[in-house]
C-alpha cells in the first residue's frame, strides 16, 4: 500500500514547510553508499540502534547537567576532561558508553539470566535495569566511591572455585571496600560486602537509576523495615542482611542522595516522575572495625520471562565434568581458558547468546561460530540442544532467519551442522536433514544472475555498507561442501546437488575475484568485488579459517592476511576501522589461526596480544578502545571472542587438517622452556575423542577412534616433525 500512496510528497510537503532535510532524499542519499539491496538495513539493528540511542539522549539530558551526581565508571572517566577517554559532547545526537564497554557476568550454566558487574563493582541485577553501588562516608566526609577512583585504588578479579564469582577491591586512604558477587543456588544476585574504615563513619547501599549503558529510571522506591528490603519499580527487591541505622531517599528535584551523605532520614519511600529517585541505606563502621553485610536482589521478574526453565540446581563442577582441559604453565592463558569456558556455558544455558547485556539475542553468525568451540571441547548436549533449535528458525523459502538481509546464514548452518556430525558420529535428524536441503535450494535461488554471487547485504555488519562479501560466499562454499561430504558418505543422491551448486559457487567467486584490477586487489582478497583492500577483508580471511577451503598458506590468503597485518593493526591487534573502531580481539585470533595453519611463526604473538587484551576478570568486549583499553563497541563480555580463544588453545594442541591430524604445532616456546607437564583434553575431532600430553621430552597421545584412524603428524616447535602411526601412544621427541 505504501507504494501507491502518495507519501513522498505529503513527508517533502512537511519538511519543505517546516524547513527541515527531506527523509527520502536523505536516505536515499545515504544508499548510494552501498550496492542496491532488497534489505537496506537489518530491522533487528534498526530496532536495536533505536533503543540504544534513545538510552544516550535521555544521558544526554540526565548527565551532563548533574554531574554533581555519583555516576558510573564510564560516566566519570568519559565526561572527565583531565581523563584520556574524554569525549566531547558538542554535537553528539547522543552521549553512549564509547570508553568503557567493561562488564562481567555472573551466574549458573542452568540458569539464562545474567547478572552484570562493572570495573568499579557497580552490580546491575536486572537485565538492563537499575543498580546497587556500594560506598564508605566517614563521619569527616571522606568518601570513598568506587566509580570515582583511579585504577591503582582498584583491583578485581573473577574467581572461578565453585561458583562465579566477582570480587572487586576498592582502597585509598584508610578506606577499604571490599566486593564479592555472584549468584546463589536460588537464583538470586547476591553482593557480600565488607567494609572498614580508620574513622567513624557509614557503609552505604545506594540504590542507583543507571547501569553500565547509562540511565535506567527509578519510579518509584520504598523501604520495608519489616523485611530489611528495598522495593524498586514494584519489580524487584534488595534485601538488606541487617536492618540500616539510618535511609536517605530523593527525587530528581532534590538531587542525588549522595549530596547530603551522610546526614539524617527516616523516610521510607519516594516517588519520581523523572524516573530519577535514589535511595539509601547506611550501616554504621566504627574505627578500625570491618562491617559484613550481604545484599540479594530477587531475579523473578528476568526468570518468569524465560521460555525455557532456569535449573540453578545444576552446578559449575556438573556442567564442566566431561569438557576439554588444559593445562599450560602460563598463569594468565590459562586462566582466560578456563574463564572462556564458563562464559560460553553461562551463554547456552538456553539460546546461545553472543553477550549477557548488549548482545543478548541470538544471531545464527555468532551462534554456529560459538556452537564449534562447545563441540570441540565436548559440550555435546548443549550443543545438540541449541541446533534442534534451528529448523523452528528457517522460513518456509528455506531461509534460516535471524536478521533479514543477512546472506550468510544458510552457509553457516550447513557448515556447522555438518559439523557436528563429523565430530560426534551423529547423522542430523529428519527435521533437521529436511531444513538443510531447503537451505541448499534457497542458496541456489539466491544466487544473482550474471555474478553467480549472494545478494548484496549486511551479513557481517563490521565490513561496511551493503555489499556484495565475499564473507557470505565463502560460508555458502564451505556450508555446501561440507553438507555435500555428509551426504554422500551417508550414500543420500542429494550429495549430487550440493556438490553442483558448491561448484557453481567456486567458480563464480575465482571468476569474480580473477577480474578485479589487479592495482586493487594486490594479488589479495578485498571484502567484496567493487571495493579497494581495506580493513573490510578481514571477512575474506573465513575461507581459509575455519573453512578450511584451501590447503594451509594458499597464496592470496596469505597476501590477504600480510595486507591486514601491515595496514590494519594498531598496538599488536588488528584494528577493525569499520563500525568498530577498536582492536578486535576474536578477529586478531582468526588471523593467528591462519598463520598457525600455515606455519608461520607470527601467530604467537597474536595469542601472547590478545591475552593481555582481555580484562582483569577474563573477558573481551567486541572491539577494544585503543586508549583506555575499554571496550569501545558491543557488548563488554562477547561471547564470539571466548569462543575463539578455546578454539585458539585447542588448535595449538589438537589441529585438524584434511586426512590428517596435527598435534603440538602451536604449543608456545614460553610453555616449553618453564618445563611443566602440558596437556589438552579430550577434544573431539573427526576422527573421534584425542587428548594430548607433553613432558620433557616425551609426547603422549590418547584416542578413541571412530572408523578409519587420520595420518598424524607431532610438530611441536623446536623439535624434528615426527609422522606417527595413529596407534602409538608414546613418542620421544627429538631436536630439530
Amino acid at each position: 500500500m505504501l507504494r501507491w500512496l502518495p507519501w513522498k510528497f505529503f513527508v517533502k510537503h512537511a519538511a519543505r514547510r517546516y524547513g527541515v532535510l527531506d527523509p527520502a532524499t536523505f536516505l536515499a542519499r545515504m544508499r548510494r553508499f552501498s550496492q542496491p539491496s532488497e534489505v537496506a538495513e537489518p530491522l533487528e539493528l534498526l530496532r536495536a540502534g533505536i533503543v540504544f540511542h534513545a538510552r544516550g539522549l535521555v544521558n544526554a539530558k540526565a548527565i551532563q547537567h548533574n554531574l554533581d551526581w555519583v555516576w558510573p565508571y564510564w560516566v566519570e572517566r568519559q565526561f572527565n576532561p583531565d581523563d584520556p577517554s574524554f569525549v566531547p559532547r558538542a554535537f553528539s545526537f547522543s552521549h553512549i558508553n564509547l570508553t568503557h564497554r567493561n562488564w562481567t557476568a555472573v551466574g549458573r550454566p542452568g540458569v539464562a539470566v545474567y547478572p552484570i558487574v562493572d570495573p568499579r563493582g557497580l552490580v546491575t541485577p536486572l537485565h538492563d535495569g537499575w543498580s546497587p553501588d556500594f560506598w564508605i562516608v566517614t563521619d569527616s566526609r571522606r568518601r570513598l566511591l568506587p566509580s570515582k577512583l583511579d585504577d591503582a585504588a582498584v583491583t578485581q578479579r573473577l574467581l572461578l572455585e565453585s561458583d562465579l564469582s566477582v570480587i572487586t577491591r576498592c582502597e585509598k586512604d584508610g578506606l577499604v571496600l571490599d566486593l564479592a558477587t555472584r549468584m546463589t543456588e536460588a537464583a538470586a544476585c547476591l553482593t557480600e560486602v565488607r567494609a572498614v574504615a580508620d574513622e567513624d563513619g557509614w557503609l552505604v547501599v545506594a540504590v542507583r537509576p543507571y547501569n553500565p549503558e547509562g540511565v535506567q529510571f527509578i519510579h518509584h522506591l520504598a523501604f520495608d523495615p519489616a523485611e530489611r528490603a528495598f522495593k524498586v519499580n514494584h519489580e524487584a527487591t534488595v534485601q538488606l542482611g541487617d536492618a540500616p541505622d539510618s535511609l536517605r531517599m530523593a527525587h530528581y528535584a532534590e538531587g542525588d542522595i549522595y549530596l547530603d551523605l551522610p546526614g539524617s532520614g527516616t523516610q521510607r519511600e519516594t516517588s519520581c516522575e523523572v524516573g530519577m529517585a535514589t535511595g539509601a541505606a547506611l550501616f554504621r563502621l566504627r574505627a578500625g572495625m570491618t562491617r559484613e553485610l550481604k545484599v540479594e536482589v530477587s531475579l523473578e521478574r528476568d526468570l518468569q520471562a524465560l521460555a525455557k526453565p532456569a535449573n540453578p540446581a545444576l552446578s559449575w563442577d556438573d556442567a564442566l565434568a566431561t569438557t576439554a582441559e588444559l593445562r599450560v604453565p602460563d598463569e594468565r592463558m590459562q586462566f582466560l581458558y578456563d574463564a572462556a569456558l564458563r562464559t560460553l556455558l553461562l551463554l547456552s544455558a538456553a539460546e546461545l547468546v553472543p553477550g549477557p547485556y548488549t548482545y543478548r539475542r541470538f544471531w545464527f553468525r555468532d551462534a554456529c561460530l560459538m556452537l564449534h568451540p562447545l563441540l570441540a571441547i565436548g559440550q555435546v548436549d548443549r550443543a545438540e540442544r541449541i541446533l534442534a533449535t534451528f529448523p523452528g528458525r528457517q522460513t518456509l523459502g528455506g531461509y534460516f532467519l535471524s536478521q533479514e538481509g543477512e546472506w550468510d546464514s544458510n552457509g553457516q548452518v550447513l557448515w556447522i551442522v555438518a559439523r557436528a556430525a563429523e565430530l560426534t558420529g551423529k547423522a542430523p535428524d529428519a527435521a533437521m536433514q529436511h531444513a538443510l536441503k531447503k537451505a541448499v535450494r534457497w542458496l541456489a535461488k539466491k544466487r544473482l544472475p550474471g555474478s553467480g554471487l549472494l545478494p548484496a547485504g549486511f551479513s557481517a555488519e563490521h565490513l561496511g555498507p551493503n555489499d556484495f562479501y565475499y564473507w557470505d560466499d565463502y560460508w555458502a562454499l564451505g556450508g555446501l561442501q561440507a553438507m555435500a561430504r555428509l551426504w554422500r558418505a551417508a550414500g543420500d543422491p542429494f550429495a549430487d546437488e550440493a556438490e553442483a551448486l558448491a561448484e557453481e559457487f567456486a567458480r563464480s567467486i575465482r571468476e569474480s575475484i580473477g577480474a578485479i584490477p589487479p592495482a586493487r586487489a594486490k594479488g589479495a582478497i578485498p571484502a567484496a568485488p567493487g571495493r579497494r583492500m581495506d580493513a573490510g577483508a578481514i571477512g575474506s580471511m573465513v575461507a581459509d579459517y575455519p573453512l578450511q577451503l584451501d590447503p594451509p598458506g594458499e597464496s592470496r590468503l596469505m597476501k590477504t592476511a600480510d595486507f591486514l597485518i601491515d595496514h590494519c593493526f594498531h598496538q599488536g591487534g588488528f584494528f577493525q576501522e569499520m563500525i568498530h573502531s577498536g582492536i578486535n580481539a576474536y578477529l586478531t585470533l582468526d588471523l593467528a589461526q591462519t598463520l598457525l595453519r600455515a606455519g608461520d611463526p607470527r601467530f604467537a604473538d597474536l595469542i601472547r596480544r590478545v591475552a593481555e587484551l582481555a580484562s582483569p576478570t577474563g573477558q573481551w568486549p567486541e572491539a577494544i578502545h585503543p586508549r583506555t583499553l575499554g571496550g569501545c563497541m558491543g557488548d563488554g563480555q562477547h561471547g564470539w571472542a571466548a569462543g575463539e580463544w578455546l578454539m585458539m588453545m585447542r588448535n595449538c594442541f589438537v589441529r585438524e587438517e584434511a586426512g590428517e591430524l596435527i598435534l603440538g604445532s602451536g604449543i608456545l616456546p614460553e610453555w616449553l622452556a618453564a618445563g611443566s607437564e602440558l596437556r589438552f583434553g579430550p577434544t573431539l575431532t573427526a576422527w573421534g575423542p584425542v587428548s594430548v600430553r607433553l613432558f620433557g621430552s616425551r609426547f603422549y597421545l590418547e584416542a578413541n577412534w571412530r572408523g578409519t584412524p587420520p595420518r598424524v603428524t607431532i610438530a611441536v616447535p623446536g623439535s624434528a616433525a615426527i609422522h606417527a602411526s595413529p596407534f602409538d601412544r608414546e613418542f620421544q621427541l627429538l631436536p630439530s
